[in-house]
């Protein structure tokens, strides 16, 4: 089977993860732009830390196989800075004009505040103007009422709900989104989020058509295999080699295809050659270079 991770934090983990997940029959990701733990305290930490999602982090997963977009923007608890939120959104539209960058994202809701709702609004309105699709965080806390203030901010705002992805959905939002002409994302995380039991039943119940599920994976006890996963138990609950290649390779890939930066027609094998730099770098320690 072939596998995409279309929401996964991979410059917080490790050589060893690309390596199982290609393994596994991950051919590509997406990398969001996201919280990295801890408040950021200038506008250059930024520009460092998307720079590293275009460059760094896109040479190290090709050293390994797999091919690596991102979405470049601002995280929903930042936007609570606002003197330094203002700073961002003005650096912002530069990197979304890069090749590897295939949405805004991720942004929407963490406490629910007006600075949120400003920033969230400001950023589709960015996505509208570079025609890229945007991806949505729903939030930890009051997810439902997270989740009904997003769609409403979404219908507001006037982007083409075809273009937007609404993220970390359950069992009670899902049904919301379903409304809505919104893809639908699902994160299967070890004990919160979603199971890939649950995403089964998920699936059993409202069918493929939308449907995009990810790991979600970070510097948090995150599992990046919880795609091939999914599809394991896809397969023990009787959906077909077709849909499981739909809902976990197809769907996402023609999601973000809308940015006119990614395909399913160049979403094959990537050959390793690790005797290639990266600014005179190289990811091995060591080893002998693979080349195919």
């Amino acid at each position: 089977m072939r596998y995409f991770d279309p929401h996964i934090h991979m410059l917080s983990r490790t050589t060893d993860d690309y390596e199982n997940m290609a393994a596994a029959g991950i051919l590509g990701v997406v990398e969001p732009a996201f919280w990295q733990g801890q408040p950021r305290t200038q506008v250059g930490s930024f520009v460092d830390y998307y720079n590293s999602l275009i460059g760094w982090e896109h040479f190290r997963a090709s050293q390994f196989g797999i091919r690596h977009y991102c979405t470049m923007g601002m995280n929903p608890k930042e936007a609570n800075q606002v003197s330094l939120a203002e700073e961002v959104l003005k650096i912002l539209p530069r990197f979304c004009q890069k090749d590897t960058v295939v949405a805004v994202g991720e942004i929407g809701y963490d406490d629910q505040t007006p600075e949120e709702d400003r920033f969230f609004a400001a950023q589709m309105e960015m996505a509208m103007e570079f025609e890229l699709p945007v991806l949505i965080h729903t939030p930890h806390r009051d997810k439902v009422k997270g989740t009904e203030r997003t769609i409403a901010l979404v219908k507001e705002v006037g982007i083409d709900e075809e273009m937007v992805i609404i993220d970390h959905l359950n069992e009670q939002t899902l049904p919301m989104v379903l409304e809505t002409g919104c893809w639908r994302g699902h994160s299967i995380y070890p004990h919160t989020k979603m199971s890939e039991e649950r995403m089964v039943d998920l699936l059993k119940q409202y069918g493929t058509e939308k449907m995009v599920v990810n790991s979600a994976a970070d510097w948090g006890r995150s599992d990046p295999l919880k795609v091939p996963k999914t599809g394991a138990d896809m397969h023990k609950a009787g959906f077909s080699d077709a849909d499981i290649e739909k809902v976990l390779f197809e769907n996402p890939i023609n999601f973000f295809a809308q940015s006119g930066r990614i395909s399913l027609q160049e979403m094959t094998e990537l050959k390793v050659d690790q005797t290639r730099l990266w600014e005179e770098n190289s990811v091995l320690r060591g080893q002998t270079p693979r080349v195919e």
